[in-house]
């Protein structure tokens, strides 16, 4: 079985909007949208989510929306024709993908808003034990991690925004 074509994954807590399509999608030559997020492969609000996510997609990719566990299960039945752009919302489920088995060497931070609790350490990107933890867990397993808004910005290690900001 071959390892499956994942060219980009991100971070973004606004999941897939426009500037994922125009940017990165482009950046990354991306043929598929993989959306891992259980609330929107199967929350109350899914089919909500779905519609306006697949309408930001703009018809240029093919979107998909899976669990995280159910990305784990099927991800290396993908078609070595599909150029895989991995979509998550939080660090905790790019390290459940991680810790699954899904064959990820580098995941882009973008959007992580400010939330209570939560501080700042870039100016997209808020983070609180749990993100960090999760990220560790990333770096443990061959994970690079590093924000970086658009692909003509330099790419910063989160770890290292973190423990600077501390």
């Amino acid at each position: 079985m071959t390892a499956p074509n994942i060219v980009w994954t991100r971070i973004d807590e606004r999941l897939l909007h426009g500037q994922i399509r125009i940017t990165w999608g482009k950046h990354t030559e991306a043929n598929l949208i993989l959306v891992a997020n259980d609330e929107a492969a199967e929350g109350p609000n899914a089919a909500f989510m779905q519609a306006g996510m697949k309408a930001s997609a703009g018809g240029e990719y093919a979107v998909r929306f899976f669990s995280i566990q159910k990305t784990i299960d099927v991800i290396h039945k993908a078609s070595e024709k599909q150029k895989i752009f991995i979509l998550c919302n939080n660090p905790t489920d790019v390290a459940r993908l991680v810790e699954g088995g899904v064959p990820l060497t580098h995941c882009n931070v973008g959007n992580m808003h400010f939330h209570e609790g939560k501080r700042q350490i870039a100016k997209t990107v808020s983070v609180d034990e749990k993100d960090i933890n999760a990220f560790e867990r990333m770096v443990a397993r061959g994970v690079t991690c590093t924000v970086q808004n658009t692909p003509d910005q330099s790419p910063v290690n989160v770890l290292e925004l973190a423990m600077t900001s501390a």
